[in-house]
């Protein structure tokens, strides 16, 4: 069974940084792209990052590129999001997701996907 277990979410001030963490199980996390993706309340599904399967190559949404990164952890078969320099408009829910591949539509059409965590980024 297919289970993503996210943590590391909070409330942190403007300009912070934030390290998201997503635990994988009933299955090898290197033989898939993983990633994430965010929703904030009234607004659409956006993905946010992913890496691929194959050659590790990432995707990042150009409103978190440099200042995302997204890296695997294969040991613990595990997968991380450092997240800084965050912004106000960062705040969302953030889902560990399983997308056919790794681009923002791949994770849009995700077929797992973790119960979130909560990012809120306040003064």
């Amino acid at each position: 069974q297919v289970q993503l277990v996210e943590s590391g979410g909070g409330l942190v001030q403007p300009g912070g940084s934030l390290r998201l963490s997503c635990a994988a199980s009933g299955f090898t996390l290197d033989d898939y792209s993983i990633g994430w993706f965010r929703q904030a309340p009234g607004k659409a599904r956006e993905g946010v990052s992913c890496i691929a399967s194959l050659d590790n190559s990432t995707y990042y949404a150009d409103s978190v590129k440099g200042r995302f990164t997204i890296s695997r952890n294969n040991a613990w078969n595990s997968v991380s999001l450092q997240m800084n320099s965050l912004k106000p408009e960062d705040t969302a829910v953030y889902y560990c997701a399983t997308p056919p591949y790794c681009s923002e539509t791949g994770l849009l059409l995700s077929q797992y996907w973790g119960q979130g965590t909560q990012v809120t980024v306040s003064s």
